[in-house]
């Protein structure tokens, strides 16, 4: 008979398995989900398959969870730090964008009247050479508490004014109807 390639302990085994019940996060509850099926005796070949993913990453995810002994289930089965391109535009954008938001985009030479997203990223290109995209600028904005302002259109009620708009007078509203 055939030994299993990986068995789970019982304390492990629970861990897991709350996981998959309780589990807010799609990597660990892959993982989990994976280590339980080769706890179960399935092989590695079927476990990559019903996982998508490569045999190489089941057996990452084995090796990753044996080496861990010390550490909590949970957090041996956690997503790792990876590196990768750093956050430029957090925390360097936030107080360009502060310091000129309130001004009018005309006294630095751009034919708008109001900022945007698109004419804040050129002005971030233009002023200081800093590339960021309109995601970068939005995530700054939230983060400065600042909302674009949104027209609101109220096309059922008629504003109390619309006579006068019209050429009429306000006078001729309060006493009746034109004929």
């Amino acid at each position: 008979m055939m030994r299993a390639f990986f068995k789970l302990g019982s304390e492990d085994k629970s861990a897991l398995e709350s996981v998959l019940t309780a589990g807010n996060e799609v990597g660990q509850f892959r993982r989990a989900q994976a280590l339980l099926w080769l706890d179960e005796g399935m092989s590695v070949q079927d476990v990559a398959h019903l996982s998508r993913v490569s045999r190489r990453t089941i057996y990452n995810w084995v090796n990753r969870f044996r080496a861990g002994k010390d550490i909590s289930p949970l957090r041996r089965i956690g997503d790792v730090q990876r590196s990768g391109r750093p956050c430029t535009a957090l925390g360097i954008v936030d107080p360009l964008i502060d310091r000129i938001i309130d001004k009018d985009p005309r006294d630095f030479g751009y034919r708008s009247s109001v900022w945007t997203s698109d004419l804040l990223v050129r002005y971030l290109s233009d002023t200081y050479g800093i590339g960021v995209s309109k995601r970068s600028v939005s995530y700054a904005l939230k983060r400065l508490g600042i909302r674009w302002k949104v027209p609101r259109y109220d096309l059922i009620r008629r504003s109390p004014t619309w006579r006068q708009a019209k050429g009429g007078s306000s006078e001729d509203c309060q006493i009746g109807s034109a004929p």
